[in-house]
């Protein structure tokens, strides 16, 4: 009888493909591809097609069709014995535009149950699981159908169109968590409401003023979880007694909008928090009404991680180089989104699991760091292969015209004249030492 092993009796992964298939298990593929079935004319099958889509927003490249044949020929190199996937980038977007956008966000669904698996009570800071909400707008082509379906978010009539995600993080790793598209007119307090589901027990939800609502707090308090967030000068705040909430510093006081009481709702207590600050104070609300289960110290250090969710949408614009999408229809911009929100979602997942505790709290994965890495192994195994296929060295993953030098005998690259720069052994290997190189 085998006996199955705990999440930290397994083995660590110490390279690219390791980390992929840590998250990506057998189980989770057969779960989330039972219910797409392409035809079986079709070059694209599922696994490839999704990896391929994944491995797209890793790769660099300027255009589409360049991070397509990187990531159709890392594909090849892994799995050399199966299926031959396509070979055109058109066939491809043909193919992605048939796949479900359920299959990619039960994908995510699978990575983040398995992130609770992995992480356990890392996920816990104060006896609570801190996630902080943010949204932001990015740009899209100006196609026709495009600009038809996505209107503008902006004031200008002559902006280009745009598309709203609203994302939760972790706030004590960075790590990506959830996410809900929309239009770039769309409400990101309607999308923090679906995305209360996908919450795990004990968690604290950090918001802006912007996201404080009646709405809100009750579907938390429906959920049975926990919320902090920023007061509003215009927020219809009620104190128990007859005292001015003026000054009214801190203590309970009661939630209750005027359309509220026309509806005869019931008011929901709140606890009202005052931070002192250098130059002014911010007011803070939240749900925990026990000055002991979240004290003053504890609410100002949630608070200020709550910028970490600017940090991940400079990770996904900047670092991954998603200011804007390539994508020119609507499916295929949804189907861009989704993937490469997954694909940064797995990114932060690998680093977080790599880095290692410490006694100050965790240390914070570097995403430049990752993508450089995952990078370097992405042309190293291909470049590997492509010396096999062809029987002479590629070199640095440039499929150049080599041409011998009389001088010396030296190898110069063909319209370059210089000499060609010699693979380092240590490059060309599969990193044996991958976690080690996230943690540094």
């Amino acid at each position: 009888m085998t006996r199955s092993l705990t999440p930290s009796a397994r083995v660590q992964p110490e390279s690219f493909l390791d980390c992929l298939r840590y998250f990506l298990t057998p189980q989770v593929w057969k779960q989330v591809l039972g219910g797409f079935r392409p035809s079986k004319a079709s070059r694209w099958q599922a696994q490839p097609l999704i990896f391929v889509l994944l491995v797209m927003t890793w790769c660099s490249g300027d255009s589409l069709p360049e991070r397509f044949e990187s990531a159709r020929a890392f594909y090849v190199a892994l799995y050399q014995k199966r299926r031959r996937p396509g070979t055109t980038c058109e066939g491809f977007h043909k193919a992605l535009a048939r796949v479900p956008l359920a299959a990619l966000r039960r994908i995510s669904q699978m990575v983040r149950r398995r992130v609770l698996q992995l992480l356990g009570d890392r996920l816990t800071v104060d006896g609570f699981i801190p996630f902080g909400c943010d949204g932001s707008r990015l740009q899209c082509p100006r196609s026709e159908e495009l600009e038809k379906r996505l209107p503008c978010g902006g004031k200008t009539a002559d902006a280009m169109p745009q598309v709203w995600v609203t994302a939760l993080v972790h706030l004590s790793t960075g790590l990506l968590w959830s996410w809900r598209l929309g239009k770039g007119t769309a409400d990101e307090r309607q999308h923090l409401r679906h995305l209360i589901s996908t919450l795990p027990a004990g968690a604290l939800l950090v918001a802006d003023a912007a996201f404080a609502s009646y709405e809100l707090l009750q579907a938390l308090a429906a959920a049975k979880l926990f919320c902090l967030l920023r007061l509003s000068s215009r927020a219809p705040l009620y104190v128990p007694d007859k005292r001015s909430l003026r000054h009214y510093c801190e203590g309970l006081v009661y939630y209750w909008p005027q359309w509220a009481q026309k509806r005869e709702l019931q008011p929901i207590p709140v606890r009202l928090i005052r931070i002192r600050g250098r130059n002014t104070d911010v007011c803070l609300i939240t749900n925990v009404l026990a000055e002991q289960r979240l004290p003053k110290t504890t609410a100002s250090k949630f608070y200020r991680w709550r910028w970490r969710n600017e940090g991940l949408f400079r990770t996904y614009k900047c670092t991954m180089g998603k200011v804007k999408l390539m994508s020119r229809t609507v499916a295929l911009i949804h189907r861009e989104m989704e993937g490469s929100l997954l694909a940064v979602q797995l990114l932060l997942a690998q680093g977080t699991v790599a880095v290692r505790q410490t006694a100050a709290g965790a240390v914070l994965p570097s995403p430049r760091k990752i993508l450089l890495e995952i990078r370097r192994e992405i042309r190293d195994i291909t470049g590997m292969y492509l010396d096999r296929v062809s029987g002479k060295p590629i070199g640095n993953g440039w499929n150049e015209p080599r041409e011998t030098s009389a001088v010396g005998g030296a190898t110069k690259c063909a319209g370059r004249g210089r000499p060609e720069c010699r693979i380092d052994h240590q490059d060309r290997r599969r990193s044996s030492r991958w976690e080690a190189s996230l943690r540094n």
